[in-house]
Order: C-alpha cells, then sequence, then structure tokens
C-alpha cells in the first residue's frame, strides 16, 4: 500500500472516531447565530462579519468539537468495547491507536485555544470554561442521569460562543441565550431517544441515563417536554429579533419535524430511532440555518 491511500485511510478512521459526520447537528446551529448576531449588529450601527473571523469561529467550533467527541472515544473505549452496538467503533476494534486518539484530542484542544485567541481577548476568556464543559459530558453517565442534560449545554455553547465572536463582547441581548435554550433541549431530547438502544446495557453496566433512571416511557415524556421547550425557546428568538416570515415558517416545520419525530419512536418499536435520530435531525439544524438566513437578508 503507498503512502497516500495508507494516509487517507488514518484520516477517515480518525473522523469516523470522532463522527465528523455529526457535525451537522451543532454547526448549522452555530452559523445560524453568526447570521443572526451579524443582522442584530448592524441594526445597531456595528460593523457586523468578515470573511475572516467566520472562518474562524467555523474553525474554532470544529476544533471543540474535536476535542470533545476524541475525549468521549478515549474515557468509554472500555464501556464501547462491552457494549454490541459499539463495540466495532474505532478504538476497541483497533482501527485507531490510543496515541493517535490523544494526540487528535489534545491538538484539537490547542487548536480551538490558538482560534479563540485570534477571535479576542473575551472568546479566549471564555475558552476553557467551555472545554471543560464539553468535556465534563463524557463523565457524568458515569454517576448522573443528567448527563443528556450536560451534553445538551454542551452543543448549546457553541451559539452562544458564536454571537460572542461576532460582536466580541459578552453586550448581548437575551436572544442568544434564548437560541441557546433551544439548542440544550433540542440535544437533550433526541439523546434521550438515542440511548433508549442502551437502557438494558446501562442498566447492567451500573451507568446513568433518563431511560434507566425513569424506564422507556418516562425518558419518552421527558424528551417531548424538552422538545416544546425548543420549539417555544424559538418562538422567543423570533419575537425578540422582528424576524419575518421566513424564520416563522422555519419554526413550524422543526415543530412539525419534532413531533413526526416523537410520533416514529414508541415504547413497543424502537426500531426507527436512527431514522429518527441522524435524518430529521439534520433536517431539523439545516431548516433553522436556512431560516436564519433568509431572515438575515431579508434585513
Amino acid at each position: 500500500m503507498s503512502a497516500a491511500p495508507a494516509s487517507w485511510l488514518v484520516v477517515r478512521r480518525l473522523g469516523g472516531l470522532v463522527r465528523f459526520s455529526h457535525t451537522i447537528f451543532g454547526l448549522p446551529f452555530a452559523l445560524a447565530a453568526v447570521a443572526l448576531a451579524h443582522r442584530h449588529a448592524l441594526s445597531h450601527g456595528g460593523p457586523g462579519l468578515d470573511a475572516g473571523r467566520l472562518a474562524l469561529i467555523v474553525l474554532a467550533f470544529t476544533a471543540a468539537r474535536t476535542t470533545a467527541m476524541g475525549f468521549n472515544r478515549i474515557v468509554d473505549r472500555q464501556i464501547d468495547a462491552a457494549n454490541p452496538r459499539t463495540a466495532m467503533r474505532e478504538l476497541p476494534a483497533g482501527l485507531v491507536s490510543l496515541r493517535a486518539a490523544t494526540a487528535l484530542t489534545v491538538g484539537s484542544a490547542l487548536a480551538f485555544l490558538a482560534f479563540a485567541w485570534l477571535l479576542g481577548p473575551v472568546p479566549l476568556l471564555l475558552a476553557p470554561g467551555c472545554l471543560a464543559v464539553v468535556l465534563a459530558y463524557s463523565l457524568f453517565k458515569r454517576f448522573s442521569w443528567s448527563a443528556h442534560l450536560v451534553l445538551g449545554v454542551a452543543l448549546a455553547l457553541a451559539p452562544g460562543g458564536a454571537w460572542v465572536a461576532v460582536t466580541g463582547d459578552l453586550a448581548a441581548p437575551a436572544t442568544p441565550l434564548w437560541l441557546m435554550l433551544a439548542v440544550a433541549t433540542w440535544v437533550a431530547g433526541f439523546d434521550i431517544l438515542y440511548s433508549l438502544q442502551d437502557e438494558q446495557f446501562d442498566r447492567e453496566q451500573q451507568l446513568h441515563s433518563i431511560p434507566v433512571r425513569f424506564g422507556t416511557v418516562g425518558a419518552l415524556v421527558f424528551s417531548g417536554v424538552l422538545h416544546v421547550g425548543t420549539v417555544a425557546a424559538l418562538i422567543a428568538v423570533h419575537l425578540r429579533e422582528g424576524l419575518g416570515l421566513a424564520h416563522a415558517v422555519g419554526v413550524a416545520l422543526i415543530a412539525a419535524i419534532l413531533v413526526y419525530e416523537h410520533a416514529i419512536v414508541r415504547p413497543g418499536d424502537l426500531t426507527r430511532i436512527d431514522k429518527a435520530f441522524f435524518d430529521l435531525n439534520g433536517y431539523i439544524s439545516m431548516a433553522y440555518l436556512a431560516c436564519a438566513l433568509v431572515a438575515t437578508l431579508a434585513g
């Protein structure tokens, strides 16, 4: 095997390790926050956004997410090896070495701090705390069923951080907080649905989750309540920023997708969890990015 194909295989396996394709969940909401922050800044006489700052925001998001996923795979490698559903992940299957995974994770953390530094003193000041939150998620299931909520908070930092990166300070209106709440409840809600697959395994391994704590029916109710909160928070964003018809249609579409997501995951039928987790939530993030962009372009 030549060096080039071998190098590409390593890159592909490292991308699989951190589930690079799952960026579709968090990045669109971060970019939506960028668009709305740019719109807000222009409406208040600010300079708005330039291409260089946008590139740094995308790079910082990617580095933070890679750090979080790499750390998660490292600390969970023994749990993943024991779970038939996850035993073929890159670390337990031996497709990626622990040394390579550690190098990727540490390198990504340092890159995130560097990008935060380039974005300005306020993003740099906030960066270590953000790293602490996104890393903490991986440990919570060992002692608390609130791990899903912590994951939601971790991903909610992306739109909040993006807003700060655009404006350069913390003197923001309540809009980014509502957007962060929308992302936190959305992510926590769909993570609860996804974790239903491992309810029995988690019980056997004495791991904590909302399905383990409240049962399948309780977990579905918990997830549903969180997703009601998602829609309510997006409506608050709409009202606070005076966004137009396109944004309202986007929020309505997201609400409809969430209703469908809960309709296809039922206590006696968990066979469509993958569709609910991957496809529908990908549509939700892309729909919100689209409606935020249209609202921004419309002024």
